[in-house]
């Protein structure tokens, strides 16, 4: 367990440590964007194997049962993190490196971003707490753990960084959308519009996650469906 807690800290470490606080433009500033992104994608690819590693070879410590209630409450909920990754990857946001808000925009949110502006961010750390409940070990709790920190702990950072940063159009995009999901909505701050998503999203979501529930015993050794 000791090598498991230490290659979570480093990841979260070098996440937190780096991409997020003001290093990070000091080594843009050294070696260019390019030259960062490069770096740091390599630092996290070793971070995240080791990572893996440490979580396969950590000894099994039961924490919790997760009786067939709560997996079919996490095969129940599971597509909603499919979705949300499948919209963040196919629609334009503005949190995501490399774009800025359209200070033009007749609408400053469309889509999945009207429900929250970090639709991937949200999806990744649903889909971390959900196999963490699931799976009831220490082991996976420090491991899926990781992920949700990494995850829900990012959007905030990203806010803060992007409003450091203060791109045209980023304060009224900030206004009209929220970090929690539905919050802007709820608020009366934005609308719903399920059209915006599309069908074709929903389709792929679901495609995707029924291949993966089918796969899911030949690649990690256990049926989600108990």
């Amino acid at each position: 367990m000791l090598n498991l807690t230490i290659a979570a800290l480093f990841l979260i470490g070098t996440h937190f440590g780096i991409a997020s606080t003001p290093l990070r433009v000091e080594l843009i500033g050294r070696v260019g964007e390019r030259g960062y992104r490069t770096l740091y994608s390599l630092l996290a690819l070793v971070a995240l194997a080791w990572l893996i590693v440490a979580w396969r070879a950590a000894p099994l410590v039961p924490m919790w049962q997760a009786g067939p209630g709560l997996r079919h409450l996490v095969v129940a909920l599971m597509p909603l993190s499919f979705l949300l990754v499948v919209c963040a990857v196919t629609a334009p946001n503005p949190t995501v490196v490399g774009q800025k808000p359209d200070p033009d925009a007749g609408d400053p949110a469309t889509g999945i971003v009207r429900v929250t502006r970090h639709p991937f961010m949200w999806g990744v750390g649903l889909w971390a707490l959900l196999h963490l409940l699931a799976n009831g070990d220490a082991a996976a709790v420090v491991f899926f753990g990781t992920f949700a920190v990494l995850a829900l702990g990012g959007t905030v950072l990203i806010d803060a960084r992007r409003t450091r940063e203060n791109a045209p159009g980023w304060g009224v995009f900030l206004q009209a959308t929220s970090n929690l999901p539905f919050a802007a909505i709820l608020q009366h701050r934005q609308r719903l519009v399920p059209g915006e998503i599309g069908l074709w999203r929903v389709a792929t979501a679901l495609a995707l996650y029924v291949l993966l529930l089918w796969l899911h015993p030949r690649l990690f050794g256990v049926s989600p469906l108990g």
